[in-house]
């Protein structure tokens, strides 16, 4: 049996410019805590999604398998994720969420040998819009933390490859990400 790998990650809840998210969000983060708020939400994130890792970790190609990961979370606002929408997908206005892989090209053999426990494998970020996921939470009638949650698994499966060109795609996705939230207790059925 093998040990379920560690997860390193960095939590940041804040603006395009960096500050801390305004008094304006403070409602919707105190709807989602503890996912937005204090101590706990780093480490409900760091298990959340250490254990999304250990269940997938079998089905992954070689080169992102490894015993160690990091990764970093960002939940921002609407504001700040336009003008990452705009900048990096040339798509004007907010979205819920965006993935931005660091291992899009396979890592060479020898990189993975020197992959140690102490150097984890860098997979990139996951940005989410708590105000749009509150609004899609809204629409498909469930609570802001299951949105969160269904988007950020969305995110992680973007960061190890996973992709949606096509709506039969995408329904595996959907499907993948459903095992996973179910696995999480989880109550939100998928969405497209």
């Amino acid at each position: 049996m093998t040990s379920a790998p560690c997860l390193e990650l960095t939590l940041r809840l804040e603006g395009g410019d960096g500050a801390p998210l305004g008094a304006a969000m403070a409602p919707l983060l105190a709807a989602a805590a503890p996912l937005t708020s204090g101590d706990q939400a780093e480490g409900h994130w760091q298990a959340l999604l250490g254990d999304w890792l250990d269940q997938l970790t079998p089905e992954l190609p070689a080169q992102l398998r490894a015993p160690a990961y990091s990764l970093g979370l960002l939940i921002t606002d609407d504001h700040n994720m336009a003008v990452l929408n705009r900048e990096w997908r040339q798509q004007e206005g907010p979205t819920d969420v965006l993935a931005f892989a660091a291992q899009e090209a396979p890592l060479p053999a020898s990189a993975l040998a020197e992959l140690g426990q102490d150097e984890p494998l860098e997979l990139g970020d996951i940005i989410i819009s708590v105000q749009t996921a509150a609004r899609q939470a809204e629409e498909h009638q469930h609570d802001l933390a299951g949105e969160l949650r269904f988007l950020a698994s969305h995110g992680l499966l973007h960061l190890l490859g996973w992709d949606h060109p096509d709506a039969a795609s995408l329904e595996l996705m959907l499907a993948r990400q459903q095992e996973l939230l179910a696995k999480a207790g989880v109550p939100i059925s998928a969405q497209g």
